[in-house]
């Protein structure tokens, strides 16, 4: 159940202003003017892990922010539904010893009745991105993957 006096997400116009406000070209993102969307028992679920809670959901927030000197996002398509939000992105990641790294993914929120996120999947191929973007580890890795998978 959310607390106070939350205001709830409305439109994919207002989605895509807060989400673009989050992430810039020079820095660290801030997500805070987001976090009052989120309902308190929020459910994020992405390819590495599955967290309960808005405190848990801050505390994965921080933790990427730490491991990147800068992240960067792209809204390339957003549509709702009812309750239902897709959002296309592209996310480069540039760490401080490492090399940058793109990923390519999209995003489910569901939003209650209020209009606040009670869920969140995430949807992306975080290895394949990220080892796309190690030259003499690329190649190898597809050519792994087209023989196992297909």
């Amino acid at each position: 159940m959310a607390s106070g006096t939350r205001r709830g997400l409305g439109s994919a116009e207002q989605i895509k202003d807060l989400w673009s406000r989050t992430y810039n070209t020079q820095g660290k993102p801030d997500w805070s003017h987001i976090y009052p969307y989120y309902d308190d028992a929020v459910v994020f679920q992405d390819s590495i892990q599955r967290i309960s809670g808005i405190e848990d959901f801050k505390a994965l927030c921080e933790r990427l922010t730490e491991r990147c000197a800068e992240l960067r996002m792209d809204i390339l398509a957003l549509s709702m539904s009812g309750p239902t939000v897709f959002m296309e992105w592209d996310m480069t990641m540039i760490f401080k010893k490492f090399p940058s790294s793109t990923i390519h993914g999209c995003t489910r929120l569901s939003l209650s009745d209020e209009g606040l996120i009670v869920s969140q999947r995430d949807y992306y191929d975080l290895w394949g991105d990220i080892f796309d973007n190690i030259p003499w580890f690329a190649r190898p890795y597809r050519g792994f993957m087209r023989r196992k998978f297909g």
